[in-house]
């Protein structure tokens, strides 16, 4: 069941109600108590996947998982050298 929120139009009053879909929205202000509450338009929900995730853990062959980790254990190749300015690229010449 998700959640809603509503606004009253008469007092200002903001709150959620958790209902279901199928549910008439509420028209009376839980605040002042007069039918003039409204449903806010949702942002819509959201699914985040943290961690290493399923696509990793789950549908990765074992052949997969050696190669990235020997890929994981390699030392990181040496980044180009700058100088002090931090630019890599050579003065322009003067005519």
């Amino acid at each position: 069941m998700p959640t809603y929120d509503y606004q009253c139009g008469a007092c200002g009053h903001s709150f959620e109600k958790f209902q279901p879909i199928t549910s008439r929205p509420v028209r009376k202000c839980p605040s002042c108590g007069k039918p003039k509450a409204k449903r806010l338009p949702g942002a819509g929900s959201v699914v985040i996947f943290k961690g290493g995730g399923f696509y990793c853990t789950d549908y990765r062959s074992d052949s997969y998982r050696k190669a990235a980790q020997a890929e994981k254990d390699k030392p990181a190749a040496s980044a180009p050298k700058t100088d002090k300015s931090g630019s890599d690229k050579k003065p322009a010449e003067k005519t």
